[in-house]
């Protein structure tokens, strides 16, 4: 799907945050995928805005390194190395679980009964003979955003944010390319646990789903060889 066919054309007030806002949003569910090239005048037209609002969006986005600018120039979605994957992984790890563990203590039970519902669209989206992979990625997020969101701790939400950003281009690797892991509802089983320790407000069962949920994403991806096999000098030179 086209970058035109993702974005919404924004009115003339806040154009920029609307801008930023958009591609923000696309790098974190992994609609951009990593290595991926962005012309500012085609983003501007898709949006219905002029460049200077695209050109001061990736601005910010390039000083957050969720984009990066080529030796020529050229704009694009930063590749990354195995061993900057496992690093963020690490991280992502720790604060998103101690975001989980925390969240046990403090969601209510609407919140509860609204991660329910996201599992159990993600479920069945997920065991259909065809899954559609923008609705896997999308109820995959919501799901882990209220969870994250319930702990009521805005800085650490925003770290979290921070790190999708990051790797978000990647992150959903195996839900797009309907992987083994589709097939078998990996995915699936470790929110399915994660629900469950929710709802009897077990943090330490609850933060040990969430992080083989994460771990064992982690794991396919780096198995796939879908990232750059190491921090080779060579390699920062053509990037």
């Amino acid at each position: 799907m086209s970058l035109t066919e993702l974005v919404t054309p924004l009115k003339r007030q806040t154009l920029s945050g609307g801008v930023y806002a958009q591609l923000r949003e696309l790098l974190m569910t992994g609609h951009m995928m990593p290595g991926e090239k962005i012309s500012l005048r085609s983003t501007a037209t898709a949006l219905g805005v002029s460049v200077m609002p695209v050109r001061e969006a990736v601005h910010r986005l390039v000083a957050e390194q969720a984009l990066e600018l080529t030796p020529n120039r050229a704009l694009r979605v930063p590749m990354m190395t195995v061993s900057q994957f496992r690093e963020i992984t690490s991280i992502r790890v720790n604060l998103e679980g101690l975001a989980t563990e925390q969240a046990t203590q403090h969601l209510g039970d609407a919140a509860i009964q609204h991660i329910t519902a996201l599992h159990d669209r993600f479920a069945e989206e997920m065991a259909r003979p065809k899954p559609d992979s923008s609705r896997l990625i999308a109820f995959n997020k919501e799901l882990h955003f209220a969870v994250y969101t319930g702990a009521d701790m805005p800085m650490l939400l925003h770290m979290i944010e921070a790190l999708w950003l990051r790797i978000g281009p990647i992150l959903n690797y195996d839900l797009r390319s309907g992987s083994r892991r589709v097939g078998e509802q990996v995915a699936v089983n470790h929110h399915a646990r994660l629900v469950e320790a929710l709802k009897r407000r077990d943090g330490a069962a609850a933060r040990t789903a969430l992080q083989g949920d994460i771990e064992s994403a982690a794991d396919y991806i780096v198995s796939a060889g879908v990232l750059l096999a190491a921090d080779d000098p060579k390699l920062h030179s053509i990037l």
